[in-house]
């Protein structure tokens, strides 16, 4: 199971890289295959979420997989499957 939630991934956004597209919310069922480009996030908004995820989490994401990562669901999926290591918080 996912440590972060859906909601915590589109706070964890919004606080990176800001809001997104106008009329978008990174929430709800329709948002998890809702590409990221069409919130307004590329790959770089999600590698600089990732490395907030794993200082604060302690998750590890590989960057060249998280660069492939086109929705929500995808990058959830990443975040449940991957490795720990200790977390800072």
């Amino acid at each position: 199971m996912s440590d972060i939630t859906l909601s915590e991934l589109g706070q964890l956004l919004l606080e990176c890289v800001g809001a997104p597209e106008e009329g978008m919310a990174v929430e709800g069922e329709d948002a998890l295959d809702t590409p990221f480009l069409e919130f307004g996030y590329d790959s770089l908004a999600l590698l600089q979420v990732t490395s907030v995820i794993n200082r604060t989490y302690g998750i590890v994401l590989d960057d060249d997989a998280v660069a492939e990562a086109e929705t929500p669901r995808m990058l959830l999926q990443m975040i449940a499957a991957a490795p720990r290591a200790g977390a800072v918080r």
